[in-house]
């Protein structure tokens, strides 16, 4: 489990874009033999990839978890709210792009978020009420439930409430796939 992390940074940035000026056909050489002129197919390398998730029939563009966690800890600890912001990207399976907090003032609240290849989570901590709104949302192969008990474990809140909701559902699509 790899977690590619610098401030301010996309670290896969130049690679996508190199692949992307890359020419998209590659010659079939094997008609040249017949003098016939060379023809042209498709590579697969280049083809846009489709992050859209199947799971129980259902096809759909990631899973967006809401977490309230209230009585917590640590609201207002910048440095302390990056490494849980980490640990949860990593425990996810996620890809790590960029993490913005912003401290509201010495003993204010803090919003901020860690901007993932797959999508993000985002905070917003009330320290004066014990209160913390977690938003994760995440494609791909990223597993956003795995960030929960990390989450849990970091910011010990007397209780906790989760909310799924599934973004960009296609009607249709799965039964279609499957067949």
């Amino acid at each position: 489990m790899t977690t590619r992390f610098k401030l301010g940074m996309d670290l896969g940035r130049a690679q996508r874009t190199a692949k992307a000026s890359a020419p998209a056909v590659t010659p079939d050489l094997s008609r040249t033999a017949t003098g016939a002129t060379p023809a042209f197919f498709q590579s697969d390398e280049f083809a846009p990839k489709d992050y859209f998730v199947t799971r129980n029939g259902k096809t759909f563009a990631g899973t967006h978890l809401i977490l309230d966690l209230s009585g917590a800890q640590h609201l207002c600890d910048v440095p302390y709210i990056e490494r849980a912001l980490i640990e949860a990207v990593e425990a996810a399976d996620a890809t790590l792009l960029h993490i913005h907090l912003h401290h509201f003032s010495p003993n204010g609240g803090v919003s901020g978020v860690a901007v993932l290849a797959e999508s993000h989570i985002s905070v917003h901590t009330w320290p004066e009420r014990g209160f913390a709104a977690f938003d994760i949302f995440m494609c791909g192969k990223a597993d956003p439930h795995k960030s929960v008990p990390v989450l849990e474990r970091a910011f010990k809140p007397k209780s906790m409430s989760v909310q799924e909701f599934l973004r960009g559902e296609v009607q249709g699509e799965a039964e279609a796939s499957a067949a």
